[in-house]
């Protein structure tokens, strides 16, 4: 039996007729005839019944229970690039199947919810991370199998790096922006990286390691390094450079970098490879090229929107600024003045039962040296032992003229790259900055409290693969006009959640939410509404 629908018109006026009608065999071929008429029914009645007679099961709405909701949506896009991008064949020849499952969850967590491996269990939980990475839904995430796993990527890294450069990089790379930051540990550390150095944690008394990085114009990285924690800035970049000249055959590129890596060693090493490089020198460095500047260059650096390109002594520098940058330096100097103020009379107000100048006036300058506000004053002990202090206004008001103004220095030919172009690669090493700062929330393991040299390694090789990924995606969305940062985006997406229906006690299928009103435009207009059309067969 089905349920027929059928029109009529009388009097200009349609009247729809519902039907049920049952199907029979004559010797003259199949014939149907009308069991009953169902018009004047309610209509969610009516569908009842043309359903039930489809055959389609009916249960009472008490017999329906949702039994758990995931949150999914920023997982369907991340499995999505995982398999385009390539990486589940980069990593097909590490370990078990489910050891890559293990690392995929752990690349995947540190995007979506940046924590601690002994964290991960709880983060993902209320999550479809263990069925995304092809993990039972129970997972427990156990910190031996999880180690494991990563103790898979030693010996393989420099492979991966290698398998991963073409996928992300098909036209090969011709700038590259590099910089260094540091990381502490709690306790010893290894022997062979944990050092005491310059810290830009301000933790000098741990012992720490330096992560370098590299990426290309768009801020994708292509290398990653773990470094010891005593090496200076300037000492780090011929060992990159051999790195990328040997893992990914680049010949011709030109190198950006600050100017704590900008030695004279450095430079002659780039030129003999016949590489270029753009780098930001010192305010010192300014400070003389400044002087050396003739009076019609001097009148150009009255506006300090503009830049300004000097040959000075077979060397091309251009002199970069902005109209912020004014405002910014001079309140960064009276900072530290003040501070400074502030520490000199706390120091001289400590009594003493006998004076040692030469103690008190080392107190000093080191108090000084480490409010970076040396240079704005003078000082001694007079013969009373009091510590005397007094501006240095020479020396403030030449740097307030400087105020606003950066100096860098290239290579380049001005025929193939001109000063704005020599800007804009400089500006672009602000994206590694940011690099750093996303890479060091997916690490989430700040301190660190690893022993062997390897377990430091690996979690910041994960760390590059999670950033790899997000980078690739932000590429890829920029190109769409999204600006915004990725995995804030995916964590928007999460609100997107599949559930599993039980019905009449018997497992029912997975459902997904409606996805939010507020979220639809943001999926079309990132190109991946097509991934919510169906579940995933991982979904399932």
């Amino acid at each position: 039996m089905f349920v027929q629908v059928t029109t009529s018109t009388r009097k200009g006026k349609t009247y729809l007729t519902h039907l049920v009608r049952e199907s029979f065999r004559t010797p003259k071929g199949p014939r149907s005839r009308t069991i009953c008429n169902i018009s004047g029914l309610p209509e969610d009645l009516r569908q009842l019944m043309a359903a039930h007679l489809k055959g389609e099961p009916l249960v009472a709405l008490r017999e329906l229970k949702l039994t758990h909701a995931l949150d999914y949506g920023g997982l369907a896009v991340l499995v999505d690039a995982w398999h385009r991008f390539g990486l589940d064949r980069c990593l097909s020849g590490l370990g078990t199947t489910r050891q890559q499952g293990l690392l995929k969850a752990l690349v995947l967590g540190r995007i979506l919810f940046p924590s601690a491996k002994l964290a991960l269990a709880k983060q993902a939980a209320g999550t479809a991370l263990a069925r995304a990475c092809g993990l039972p839904a129970a997972e427990a995430f156990d910190e031996d199998e999880l180690y494991a796993a990563m103790d898979l990527l030693n010996g393989q890294w420099v492979t991966l790096e290698k398998n991963l450069y073409p996928s992300a990089f098909p036209q090969g790379v011709h700038l590259v922006l590099y910089d260094l930051t540091s990381t502490y540990f709690e306790g010893s550390g290894p022997d062979q990286l944990g050092r005491y150095g310059h810290s830009r944690a301000h933790r000098g008394d741990r012992k720490q390691v330096l992560l370098s990085v590299a990426t290309d114009a768009e801020g994708v990285p292509l290398h990653v390094a773990v470094l010891r924690g005593n090496r200076a800035d300037n000492k780090t970049l011929q060992g990159l450079l051999a790195s990328l000249r040997r893992r990914f055959g680049i010949r011709e590129a030109t190198f950006v970098f600050d100017g704590g890596m900008s030695s004279t060693v450095n430079l002659a090493t780039l030129e003999r490879a016949q590489m270029q490089f753009v780098t930001r020198l010192s305010n010192a460095t300014l400070a003389a090229l400044m002087a050396d500047l003739s009076e019609a260059q001097q009148l150009e650096l009255d506006d300090r929107s503009r830049s300004v390109e000097v040959n000075h002594a077979g060397q091309r520098y251009v002199i970069a600024g902005g109209s912020w940058r004014p405002q910014r330096d001079e309140q960064r100097r009276t900072v530290r003045m003040d501070k400074a103020r502030v520490a000199r009379q706390q120091l001289a107000g400590v009594k003493r039962k006998r004076v040692d100048a030469q103690k008190l006036a080392s107190q000093a300058g080191r108090m000084l040296d480490r409010l970076k506000a040396h240079k704005y004053f003078t000082y001694h002990v007079n013969p009373l032992g009091v510590l005397e202090w007094a501006e240095k206004t020479e020396t403030i008001q030449q740097e307030t003229e400087r105020d606003g103004w950066y100096l860098l220095h290239t290579n380049c030919p001005a025929e193939t790259c001109n000063k704005e172009q020599v800007l804009g690669h400089y500006k672009g090493l602000l994206e590694v900055e940011e690099a750093f700062c996303e890479l060091k929330s997916y690490l989430a393991v700040r301190p660190i409290f690893h022993r062997k040299p390897d377990r430091v390694r690996n979690p910041v090789r994960l760390c590059f693969l999670a950033y790899w990924l997000s980078a690739r995606l932000g590429r890829e969305w920029r190109g769409r006009g999204e600006a915004g940062e990725v995995p804030g985006i995916l964590r928007r997406l999460q609100s997107i959640r599949i559930g599993q229906l039980d019905v009449a006690g018997k497992t029912g299928p997975s459902l997904r939410t409606a996805i939010p009103k507020n979220l639809n435009g943001l999926l079309e207009k990132l190109g991946v509404i097509k991934l919510f059309a169906t579940l995933p067969d991982w979904a399932l």
